[in-house]
């Protein structure tokens, strides 16, 4: 498992995210019988970023809390490489923000958006109320012995 983590932003604390979405990457691993040889690459940006992103590639115009792109529709089999699953670009304004909002921690809204966009890599999505309960499920399985949803 590849895990590279970047920040374009004055956000100083991204750091200690890593080992958190190492966890996070295992439990969706083996939740989802997923190969273990997947790459992840996460980006912070802020709402600046986040915002222009969404209006190039989503015709959008406004910011959003997490965007993922997947690198590849097709699930072949390499396994001498690492499966390059995409990017998840993570807005650190909003998850803040949203922190405040349900009144759980900055950790444990910044690791659910990190396993939001994860599976959004694997093929997930939430466009009607079956596909919201599924994927609402396995962000269950793979977040909460990470990250409590009483953490504060």
């Amino acid at each position: 498992m590849a895990l590279n983590v970047f920040n374009e932003t004055a956000y100083r604390g991204y750091s200690k995210y890593k080992p958190l979405f190492r966890q996070i990457m295992n439990n969706a691993i083996r939740e989802l019988k997923l190969k273990k040889n997947v790459a992840v690459s996460v980006i912070f940006v802020d709402d600046d970023k986040i915002h222009g992103i969404n209006r190039d590639y989503r015709g959008v115009d406004r910011p959003t809390d997490v965007i993922s792109f997947a690198l590849q529709d097709s699930q072949e089999e390499f396994d001498f490489i690492p499966q390059e699953l995409g990017d998840i670009f993570i807005n650190i304004d909003a998850a803040r923000r949203q922190a405040v909002d349900y009144g759980h921690s900055e950790k444990r809204e910044i690791c659910f958006l990190f396993a939001h966009g994860l599976l959004h890599l694997c093929g997930f999505d939430h466009q009607n109320p079956e596909e919201e309960k599924e994927m609402i499920a396995w962000q269950k399985k793979i977040l909460d012995e990470v990250v409590s949803r009483d953490d504060k």
